[in-house]
């Protein structure tokens, strides 16, 4: 080796590091200035201790000794370097917060402490994940597959039908080889890519979803194939909970390892649930096609594994549902298309079927129109419908969901009265077939629909309806909502409105509490002007917003006690259902009270129930109820205020017991004083005006009559003390494939110039209510109790004593007043025209040249069905449109200034 690679001579002491330390030496905190003498922690400055041998350990221990200051002092020279003084620290086991470091490097945990909790954590995991897998045993498929069915009752507790189960589903089991090899294919693109080498769940899968989800793209369900077989067929527990999730994932992996794919398989096509009632790839096969599962095409196959996803949203034909804008046949057919395109080019991507193949399908399979269970058949399938949209839609308080439902296994319990629903369904039939004629007069009486809903006064249950003529071939329940408008029908509640609360003062601002309102008593006086130039609550000419006025017409054009300035008593206009009178009463009162009543009786609130309140004729009834809801709001009046929604179900067992029962809960939608005068005012209908076609002799009836825009609707709601029921009448084609189908005008079906709720739908209200309360005891109304002010809007015509002078100005219809005109008209002389009835003589009409035309918006409901005169023009514009709002361009209550 070279001279000069070789190493120096190490010094005594410890080398190379003890040299160091010695020459760097100090006892304080600074270090000693280069040059100085060093000095020892315990001996005289300036004396060096003798060096020692023995090497670096020496040299530490010395060190240690001599080391002093505060913090690290530097050890004399010659010293050994320890850090601290004292004997050396234990090393920990954890070393954590760290030994050695300041700051933050002191609280930042080492690469070694990580990667050992990290080992320990997963470790702890594996651990846990295997002794559960240890204790899961995977329950019998047999026992959690059983077969069951829901049972109807009626009222009485006879059963009514037994459908809509497992027992009445149309399962066959087949083997994998009886299922085309394109189905199986169809399903793993779809639902589990990954389900050939997975262990029966996928993270990579549930990975993918969430990515999928969040792209807002094509949904691929987290779970596997054989997490969703085993959530069929295995597990009874259909909860979306934390519990039920890891067992279904630690019986999926078991599952996975102890049966073969084409059980897993075989087992999921078996038990999944296609739609129309098919549980299993046969049944729906079937269902679709009319084919067996081992004749399928890549395209049916595709169809069906879309299916798969939701038959309530993707079966093309469309599904009746709590939602039904959302699952028409058009909306369902557009996701149908959507998902079986992408299945077919998922196969593609997967290797399942080839590009030449895929390209042969352009168009979604046709497949066949659902059949129904005969059993369902006239008016039971709706009841069946109703009670199950009741159920699910209430599940808060059942418990029991759609898919649950779709179980079986339940005895539902409903408020149906057996009698009663072959009552309604036979006076519909009596007046159709007196009546209807499609094949004689197909121009008139082609299409031509009735609903009804009878429901019980005091508790809300609905104890019959009329869906249709048939549930099997009509699909759409009649009683629920179907569009058509419910005309003056709705004028009690502006009636309501205009007691509890009062019109508004008009020299105060739109929006104003109780304290300010004057509330109205039925005998408060407003003009029965035909065309009417409405006004808003201040007395200002009412416009919309092209500065286009309203001019309320009457039904035919008539006018009322003209030679009494056409004042008329709210009581008498109800009676002849003056349009002008309550369009002017329910802009007094606000429109937006008006609704707030209706709803208050039970109507429900929504977008396709009540149209604007934004017009006028708000009032009239351009909204569109159900019978079901209409009978239950009258059902307040009858109930003296007290409100009950209507309801189909009583109770609901299982085989654990009872799941639910009906608690009725009333709430206090009016005051009784305004709800007995509102009821008061109907009985005088049915008693001396539209609605006297309705009367049932010997016993109490109040009701209303309803017609409404063109014609194209007519209704009948009225009460006794126990039972409100509705009755609807309109004309809409019943072929869903008819894209230009809207509401048909009425003029001459049934042989009449026009239809009316006093025609065709009192009748039926009649002809039901008899039979209906044959047995009943005769109950009464309460007496009104006298409420509110004698609220004057029209003055009196002069005395005829009084030549008027003569003047420009318009006649006071036509101009607007500052305010209401509270004050008493001058005293005319006693003429035939006087107002001669006290201030709460509910019993005397107002006097005046009462013309007999009356009745109701567009319809006269005062003329029954043997008018003849010419049909009136309508006046009432559809929501939103200052039209006739039947689309025909016709101006029909707008008059431009």
């Amino acid at each position: 080796m070279s001279e000069h690679r070789r190493k120096p001579p190490q010094p005594e002491g410890g080398g190379r590091a003890a040299a160091r330390r010695a020459r760097s030496g100090n006892t304080g905190r600074r270090a000693t200035p280069r040059g100085s003498a060093p000095s020892s922690s315990h001996g005289s400055p300036g004396v060096e201790p003798p060096s020692h041998g023995g090497g670096r350990a020496e040299a530490r221990r010395a060190a240690q000794r001599g080391s002093g200051g505060r913090r690290r002092a530097t050890p004399a020279a010659g010293q050994g370097g320890g850090r601290r003084g004292g004997p050396p620290a234990k090393k920990r086991f954890i070393d954590y917060p760290r030994a050695g470091k300041d700051g933050f490097g002191r609280w930042l945990p080492s690469w070694k402490l990580v990667t050992g909790l990290f080992v320990a954590f997963i470790g702890g995991l594996m651990g846990i994940a295997g002794i559960a897998y240890a204790m899961v045993e995977v329950p019998d498929e047999a026992l959690s597959a059983r077969a069951q069915n829901n049972v109807y009752y009626w009222s009485d507790g006879s059963q009514m039908v037994a459908t809509g189960g497992e027992s009445q589903r149309n399962r066959q089991i087949v083997p994998l080889d009886q299922i085309d090899k394109s189905m199986r294919y169809a399903v793993i693109s779809a639902e589990n890519k990954s389900f050939e080498t997975d262990s029966g769940v996928d993270p990579m899968g549930i990975g993918r979803a969430l990515v999928n989800m969040a792209k807002g793209g094509q949904t691929q369900g987290g779970s596997t194939i054989t997490q969703q077989y085993v959530k069929n067929a295995v597990l009874d527990d259909q909860e979306q909970t934390l519990s039920r999730k890891f067992k279904e994932l630690f019986i999926s992996i078991k599952v996975g390892t102890t049966k073969s794919k084409d059980e897993i398989m075989a087992g999921y096509l078996n038990t999944a649930y296609y739609g129309r009632g098919a549980y299993g790839i046969q049944a729906a096969s079937r269902a679709y096609f009319d084919k067996d599962a081992v004749k399928l095409n890549p395209s049916e196959s595709a169809l069906l594994a879309a299916v798969l996803k939701g038959a309530t949203y993707y079966d093309p034909a469309g599904v009746a549902s709590d939602n039904p804008a959302k699952t028409t046949k058009e909306a369902n057919t557009i996701r149908a298309t959507q998902r079986w395109s992408w299945i077919l080019d998922e196969e593609v991507k997967d290797g399942h079927l080839s590009k030449s193949e895929r390209d042969k399908y352009t168009e979604l399979p046709k497949t066949k129109p659902p059949r129904a269970n005969s059993a369902l058949g006239g008016q039971v399938g709706y009841l069946v419908e109703l009670a199950n949209s009741w159920v699910t839609s209430h599940s808060e308080e059942t418990g029991i969901t759609q898919n649950k439902l779709n179980q079986g296994g339940y005895r539902i319990y409903t408020t149906f009265k057996k009698d009663r629903v072959k009552e309604l369904e036979k006076s519909v039939s009596k007046v159709y077939n007196e009546n209807i004629d499609p094949k004689k007069r197909p121009k008139t009486d082609k299409h031509v629909q009735f609903g009804g809903a009878s429901v019980n006064a005091k508790t809300g249950a609905i104890e019959a309806i009329y869906g249709g003529t048939d549930a099997l071939k009509h699909w759409s329940n009649n009683a629920d909502v179907t569009g058509a408008q419910v005309g003056s029908t709705f004028k009690p509640f502006v009636l309501a409105a205009a007691m509890e609360h009062g019109v508004r003062n008009p020299k105060l601002g739109p929006d104003q509490d109780d304290s300010t309102r004057r509330p109205v008593s039925q005998m408060s006086i407003y003009s029965a002007k035909n065309k009417l130039k409405i006004k808003q609550y201040n007395g200002q000419i009412w416009t919309d917003e092209n500065g286009d006025q309203w001019n309320q017409s009457n039904d035919g054009n008539e006018s009322y006690n003209e030679k009494d300035n056409y004042r008329i008593t709210l009581r008498e206009a109800m009676e002849h259902s003056v349009n002008s009178a309550f369009v002017q009463l329910g802009m007094d009162v606000g429109l937006d009270k008006v609704k707030d009543a209706a709803i208050k009786a039970g109507i429900q609130d929504g977008p396709n129930i009540f149209a604007s309140s934004n017009y006028p004729s708000f009032s009239l009834g351009t909204s569109s109820p159900s019978a079901i809801r209409m009978a239950g709001a009258y059902a307040t009046f009858a109930n003296e205020g007290e409100q009950n929604d209507p309801y189909s179900v009583t109770k609901v067992e299982s085989e654990k017991g009872t799941l639910f029962q009906h608690k009725k809960k009333s709430k206090s939608a009016f005051p009784k004083p305004v709800a007995d005068n509102v009821t008061d005012v109907l009985k005088n209908v049915v008693d001396k005006g539209t609605g006297t076609s309705a009367r049932l002799p010997g016993r109490d009836v109040a009701g209303k009559t309803g017609t409404t825009d063109g014609n194209k609707s007519a209704w009948f709601v009225g009460y006794t003390p126990q039972v409100s029921t509705a009755i609807a009448m309109f004309r809409f084609d019943d072929n869903a494939k008819n894209k230009q189908r809207e509401f048909e005008k009425m003029y001459g079906t049934g042989n009449q110039t026009s239809i009316h709720g006093a025609s065709f739908p009192a009748e039926i209200w009649k002809d039901y209510m008899t039979l209906a309360l044959k047995d009943a005891p005769v109950e009464s109304f309460p007496t009104p109790e006298k409420i509110g002010e004698v609220v004057e809007t029209v003055d009196a015509p002069p005395s005829p004593s009084t030549k008027p002078s003569p003047s420009n100005s318009p006649s006071p219809s036509e101009t607007p007043s500052e305010s209401p005109s509270s004050e008493a008209p001058p005293s005319p002389s006693v003429t035939e025209s006087e107002n001669t009835c006290a201030p709460f003589d509910f019993n005397c009409q107002h006097g005046g040249d009462n013309q007999g035309g009356g009745g109701d918006d567009q319809g006269g409901d005062n003329q029954g069905p043997g008018q003849t005169s010419a049909p009136p023009s309508p006046s009432l514009p559809g929501e939103g449109d200052p039209g006739d709002g039947d689309g025909d361009g016709d101006d029909n209550g707008w008059f431009k200034q």
